[in-house]
């Protein structure tokens, strides 16, 4: 089993599970994690690497907002 955060590393308020949102054209997806540093792209603004873009996963702490991302397959929308 992987962890998942319970209690808030910096005021141990209860975490909970959700996604940053990813908008596009007539679309809403979940964020994804891309090795290596972004390079420019003319036609599509930012060129993708070749190496598998993984799902991102947050969660939240529900008493002072802190935030806590993870980079795992599980995190993409079913």
């Amino acid at each position: 089993m992987r962890h998942t955060p319970q209690q808030c590393p910096k005021c141990d308020g209860q975490m909970e599970q959700g996604f940053i949102l990813d908008m596009t054209y007539g679309a809403r997806l979940v964020s994804q994690w891309a090795a290596g540093a972004p390079v420019k792209s003319f036609w599509t603004g930012t060129k993708l690497p070749e190496d598998k873009l993984i799902p991102i996963g947050v969660f939240r702490c529900a008493s002072c907002g802190y935030l806590e991302a993870y980079a795992r397959e599980e995190f993409a929308a079913r």
